[in-house]
């Protein structure tokens, strides 16, 4: 049988070239093969550095649907299963099917300007609408058509469960298993007087809904982040969020447990 293709996506950090290359070195000696760049019949993606490094990885990759596992050089390690110190234990449960893919949902941003022309934006965390610079930004949000409120602010996030504990959470964001496929809504510096009425608190939403942001006339710049990327906006008519079709997969070996990395990474 042929030996299955492997791809390292890695950061350029002296850390993690140093695991690069002894990884290298031992997944060769146990028959697999490592290629430079993805190819259509890849098996497997390996990614060291942290989570920024996994996001840009999946984002380079056009959020693919071949397994994606990481080992994590970085500083929190949150998606990152593996630390430097497992490399052999990972190819040996790897050759041997000692593993499980979880499937993480992403979200998506389609941006329509008033001149007809469309964008659209994918993060596997979050998609943040704000104003330019410190300025509050003032946004008509709807779901599913149903108007809701006009929201005025520093911004609105939109998180997936995955990535409900990244900034989502830094907001006062709820966390969220993964196993559970919603879009969850937290506003940024929410304004709530007499003047300005907006929600302080997340809103949790299933999945198949559809989340309709329109800025009002006066705002002539608007900002969509998708997992940390800004891209600028003039003349926005209108936004929507919807949960993407894109999945995500990461290998998670028998260790595994959100609920126990959550207690680790963040108690």
């Amino acid at each position: 049988m042929e030996s299955k293709k492997v791809f390292i996506y890695a950061n350029d950090t002296e850390m993690s070239a140093k695991i690069e290359k002894l990884l290298r070195k031992k997944l060769v000696k146990s028959g697999l093969r490592v290629y430079e760049q993805l190819e259509a019949d890849t098996a497997l993606i390996i990614c060291i550095g942290g989570d920024g490094t996994l996001l840009r990885c999946l984002r380079s990759c056009d959020f693919p649907t071949i397994p994606v596992v990481g080992i994590n050089t970085g500083h929190l390690g949150f998606f990152q299963e593996l630390s430097p110190d497992d490399l052999d234990h990972f190819i040996s449960d790897y050759e041997n099917g000692q593993y499980t893919i979880q499937h993480l949902s992403t979200v998506a941003a389609e941006v329509t300007t008033k001149d007809g022309r469309t964008n659209r934006h994918i993060g596997l965390n979050e998609i943040v609408i704000k104003g330019r610079q410190s300025y509050a930004v003032h946004l008509h949000i709807c779901i599913d058509g149903v108007s809701i409120e006009k929201f005025s602010g520093d911004g609105i996030l939109v998180a997936t469960s995955a990535g409900s504990t990244a900034y989502n959470y830094s907001l006062g964001g709820s966390i969220v298993d993964p196993r559970l496929k919603l879009l969850q809504v937290t506003p940024i510096a929410p304004m709530n007087t007499t003047a300005y009425r907006s929600f302080t608190s997340s809103i949790l939403l299933p999945s198949d809904l559809t989340i309709g942001i329109v800025p009002e006339e006066e705002e002539n710049k608007i900002f969509i982040m998708n997992d940390g990327i800004e891209t600028g906006y003039s003349q926005v008519s209108g936004i929507s969020i919807t949960a993407s079709d894109k999945t995500v997969q990461l290998l998670r070996f028998k260790d595994y447990d959100f609920w126990d990395k959550i207690k680790t990474k963040f108690l």
